[in-house]
């Protein structure tokens, strides 16, 4: 089957991240709000085996996600990045119901180093940025519960592993372990990027990354095919 919304998102995608590097604005107001609705056609196109529920559940989180992505066009405004904190929240949310319902399950072996990525993204906070520690600390918990779940070997049972995590293959259930890598690697960066990126040159470099991998993470978490093999 044609992915045609999938594809346009990747377009939209590299807009994005271009306008990001080159600090044009204007593009990333153009491209970056489509990328989560080009997401969620693609759920409605080519998930219609979905069960109800997980489709309420992957429109829902795409919805806060756009919410997020809006808010987050402009990264250094230090409330417009706590309320897209807070949309990701949901979305985050809505991502660990719909792995629960998959059947997966906190493992310590997965959990261990992303409770102390959270730990120590806190610290971090609590020394460069007071004000934003417990907003972020509270969305970091979100993020933490998803790709803990995301992670579970169980999602793909058949599957070869490494370090307790599926390695990407062929069937997509496999990939959703690197989706959330890539969305926890994309978030420690907005902390990195607020505390440490001091010129416009690094701020822009680090959001161009900061970009390209939640947009890879997106691309991965949202395939319906996950939610329906």
């Amino acid at each position: 089957m044609a992915r045609p919304f999938r594809a346009a998102f990747a377009g939209a995608a590299v807009l994005t991240v271009a306008g990001a590097l080159t600090g044009r604005d204007r593009l990333q107001w153009i491209a970056k709000p489509m990328m989560m609705p080009l997401l969620a056609a693609d759920v409605v196109h080519s998930g219609r085996s979905l069960a109800p529920a997980d489709r309420a559940l992957l429109l829902g989180s795409l919805g806060a996600a756009t919410v997020g992505d809006v808010l987050l066009i402009d990264p250094d405004d230090d409330r417009r990045l706590v309320a897209g904190a807070s949309a990701f929240a949901v979305m985050q949310a809505g991502y660990s119901a719909l792995w629960w319902r998959r059947g997966a399950r906190p493992r310590a072996a997965v959990a261990a180093p992303r409770i102390a990525a959270w730990l120590g993204a806190g610290a971090l906070l609590r020394r460069g940025a007071p004000r934003l520690a417990l907003p972020l600390s509270g969305y970091g918990a979100t993020l933490a519960t998803a790709a803990v779940l995301a992670s579970d070997p169980g999602l793909a049972p058949e599957a070869k592993t490494l370090a307790g995590m599926n390695l990407p293959a062929g069937d997509p259930r496999t990939r959703v372990g690197l989706g959330a890598l890539l969305f926890t690697a994309s978030d420690g960066l907005i902390v990195l990027r607020r505390l440490f990126a001091r010129t416009p040159r690094a701020r822009r470099i680090t959001e161009g990354i900061i970009l390209a991998t939640y947009a890879g993470a997106q691309y991965l978490l949202t395939d319906p095919r996950v939610h329906t093999e």
